[in-house]
């Protein structure tokens, strides 16, 4: 390329004193330099804004707390680029990151590309997370030149399943970008984003198996960070809720059929959670009869399964129930609504 785009970093945070500085300075060691880095301050307590200081560089954007979403809106209002990329503050760019990625997007003039990465494990060791993704697997006799292309039908198949990209692996033209991202969305803000920008237009984007990043998890990640019962209750429970309100008459029948299978599972894992591990058997059967008004047929038969799942790992051994909360935590519902078809 011989006329470089300006990139815009944004990089939101939010109490990550200990670990902003090293997001920060993966953005700044890009060897793709027509970049701009702009971190957003989502209100922390601590020394966060100390530590984005030290880097006189980056353009620093204090506002009150008020969520990841309203901090990306904020940095995308302020930013110059008209390609962009956000890093997660806990995440870590390989410093070809960037190159590789513009270079793809540029190239075949695409809406966003994502890369693959190392996923950080809280038991075991760090694993290539894309390599084994079940919604991916098909795509993968189309790899050429380390890259795979997805059109407008391969979107909207893709992501009304699942989301295989998460912010920090993604970076787009900001003319694809359709309303920014939803700030009443809890965890799946990227996702929302991605759904709005597939379904307002056809869509073109690609991806590599390529791990061009690092995710790093902690307690206090908006996703990783979460218990198995506030993921279903705040991702495939409140955010796909919002979501199929947003688009239901966007979709077709099959496409809304997907979406509710995800929301009535999730609804009903939940409701095996409330029995098992809060005895609460009101609540579980309240969630239980929200699944069914959803899809009654689906929900009795994914009952049973997800019961006996539950019960099985309750038995089990405490590290191997550890081990499992683990795995289901990087497994989203929709993979065993899948495996379950």
């Amino acid at each position: 390329m011989k006329n470089l785009p300006l990139v815009s970093v944004i990089i939101p945070t939010y109490n990550r004193a200990d670990k902003v500085g090293d997001a920060i300075n993966s953005a700044l060691n890009q060897s793709y330099k027509n970049l701009e880095v702009l971190v957003v301050d989502d209100g922390s307590t601590d020394d966060t804004e100390k530590t984005i200081l030290n880097f006189p560089t980056v353009r620093y954007i204090r506002q009150k707390h008020a969520g990841q979403a309203a901090a990306r809106n904020n940095g995308l209002h302020h930013a110059s680029g008209e390609i962009i990329a956000n890093l997660d503050s806990d995440d870590l760019w390989d410093s070809n990151f960037i190159e590789d990625c513009v270079l793809k997007l540029e190239t075949d003039q695409l809406d966003f590309v994502f890369a693959n990465w190392m996923q950080q494990a809280k038991i075991g060791h760090d694993w290539d997370f894309l390599q084994h993704d079940p919604f991916l697997k098909p795509y993968f006799p189309r790899l050429k030149n380390n890259w795979i292309q997805l059109e407008s039908d391969d979107l909207r198949d893709l992501y009304l399943q699942a989301c295989p990209s998460p912010s920090s692996a993604v970076v787009m033209r900001r003319t694809s970008i359709h309303k920014g991202w939803d700030e009443a969305i809890h965890i799946g803000d990227d996702w929302a984003l991605y759904i709005d920008m597939i379904l307002s237009k056809k869509c073109r984007a690609a991806f590599t198996l390529k791990k061009l990043w690092r995710k790093r998890i902690d307690d206090i990640n908006i996703y990783d960070g979460r218990s198995r019962a506030e993921v279903l209750d705040l991702l495939y429970n409140a955010d796909i809720s919002r979501i199929i309100g947003r688009h239901k008459h966007h979709l077709s029948k099959k496409e809304l059929m997907k979406l509710n299978k995800i929301h009535s599972y999730s609804l009903v894992e939940l409701s095996k959670h409330k029995i098992l591990r809060e005895h609460d058997i009101k609540k579980a059967f309240h969630l239980f009869r929200k699944a069914c008004s959803i899809s009654i047929l689906f929900s009795f038969q994914a009952a049973p399964q997800i019961f006996f799942n539950g019960i099985k790992r309750q038995v089990g051994s405490p590290k191997l129930n550890q081990v499992n909360h683990v795995r289901d935590q990087q497994s989203t519902v929709t993979r065993e609504v899948v495996a379950g078809n």
